[in-house]
């Protein structure tokens, strides 16, 4: 079985004058991009911490090991 590979490259919404496009063109790449992406976004954004802020921890916090902040950004 062989897997259908696109070669056009994925355009994204342009950043002031930066164009921002993805590509599988190869070259070095790792499987942790994707996780380095979201941590750099939600530093930039602070998701995580809009995100625990919504929503409530009913947990007894006598038996809380990880924080729900830390689980929401695992």
């Amino acid at each position: 079985m062989t897997t259908d590979c696109t070669t056009k490259p994925l355009l994204f919404s342009s950043l002031k004058r930066q164009n921002i496009q993805a590509d599988s063109q190869g070259g070095k790449l790792t499987s942790d991009g994707g996780a380095l992406l979201l941590r750099e976004t939600d530093r930039s954004l602070g998701l995580i911490d809009a995100l625990n802020g919504c929503i409530p921890d009913p947990r007894h916090p006598f038996f809380v090991v990880h924080s729900q902040r830390t689980l929401l950004a695992q």
